[in-house]
């Protein structure tokens, strides 16, 4: 009898990342930061890979209180991992599983479904408005067995934002048995106060994500943190690895989050080239959504216009991200990168869109 996996590891699918064709070429597809790590990150990496010979802190308590500190929260509430992803991963697998659902939204980060189809869990999506999270429509969904609601704000694909009030109304709706995971992930390009949100963690029924892969230009070093209720991290860390953030990582996270002017300014200045590139495109007969994020959502007439748009970036090693997996066929994710790059996609798009 042939070796044979879990029958619903079996039928799930592996989570798959964009194509984007090696490190050496220009990507707009990843979400990365378009500009690097603090210098006091890359110099206080540096000089921890020479402690690579001992295991990192597994409760990560200088970044805890750096995190603190930074967002004016409770050191420990602060769970960290190896990115958001573990995070999530972990929170899923703690409270759902076989019979349970995970309801999303229809543009969702895709993870989230491969996290609930690791549990067994079925995953359910709400439909969105617009390109946005719909609170009547996520609570019409709800069901019996509805036993995490998972919501991205802003949100991947899309960059759109609902306001913090309608999060609250959510969870207000929600049965006390729902764990309301808020996947803020873009949470630093966004204008809203964080403050009512992290304030719903202590109801110890929410949990609200970040990471310091996107404003803080961490993505290579994978770390995330959220902040969880006593009794929800207790059992999350039970899934959690141990050491899962490595030495030079939770060394780097530090100096990151310590360095607040420098990723404000990253923020900025990504904000610029977004808003920029978004406007030209618009100027150009281009539907963009707004943006609280480092990407930007460009719809195309239809499927055909957006897989030529695709290629013909492609052939000038730009890379975009297609959005198929969403069911968004005609639509592209553009990343903001460099200001030159974005220059040359611009010219090639508005090219087409002139042919």
């Amino acid at each position: 009898m042939p070796l044979k996996a879990a029958a619903h590891i079996e039928a799930m699918s592996a989570f798959a990342l964009a194509n984007f064709g090696g490190h050496d070429r220009p990507t707009l597809a990843q979400n990365e930061s378009a500009f690097p790590p603090s210098p006091s990150a890359i110099a206080a990496g540096q000089d921890a890979i020479a402690r690579s010979n001992l295991y990192p802190d597994p409760d990560w308590t200088a970044l805890r209180q750096a995190i603190a500190q930074a967002y004016g929260v409770e050191p420990d509430l602060i769970l960290c991992g190896a990115g958001s992803m573990e995070l999530i991963s972990c929170t899923i697998a703690a409270f759902a599983g076989p019979g349970a659902e995970v309801l999303g939204t229809s543009y969702a980060y895709n993870f989230v479904a491969s996290a609930a189809a690791r549990t067994g869990a079925a995953y359910v999506k709400a439909a969105e408005q617009d390109f946005a999270v719909s609170v009547d429509n996520i609570l019409a969904a709800v069901t019996p067995a509805t036993r995490i609601v998972f919501v991205c704000n802003p949100g991947n694909p899309t960059g759109t934002v609902i306001r913090n009030a309608e999060l609250l109304r959510l969870r207000t709706a929600l049965r006390g048995d729902v764990l309301l995971v808020i996947d803020a992930a873009y949470g630093e390009f966004d204008d809203q106060d964080p403050r009512p949100l992290f304030a719903l963690v202590a109801r110890g029924d929410t949990v609200v994500l970040r990471t310091l892969s996107k404003a803080y230009g961490l993505a290579g070093a994978r770390v995330g943190w959220g902040l969880f209720a006593p009794s929800v991290a207790a059992e999350v860390r039970k899934l959690q690895n141990s050491n899962q953030v490595t030495t030079a990582s939770l060394a780097m996270a530090v100096a990151a989050v310590e360095d607040e002017p420098y990723m404000r300014q990253t923020v900025a200045r990504t904000a610029r080239i977004r808003d920029g590139f978004a406007q030209d495109l618009r100027a150009a007969g281009y539907e963009v959504t707004e943006s609280r994020t480092n990407f930007v959502l460009v719809r195309f007439p239809d499927a055909a216009a957006a897989e030529a748009a695709e290629r013909a970036l492609r052939g000038a090693d730009i890379i975009v991200r297609s959005l198929g997996g969403y069911g968004l066929t005609d639509c592209l994710r553009a990343t903001v990168g460099p200001q030159e790059i974005m220059d040359r996609a611009l010219r090639i798009l508005i090219d087409m869109h002139g042919e």
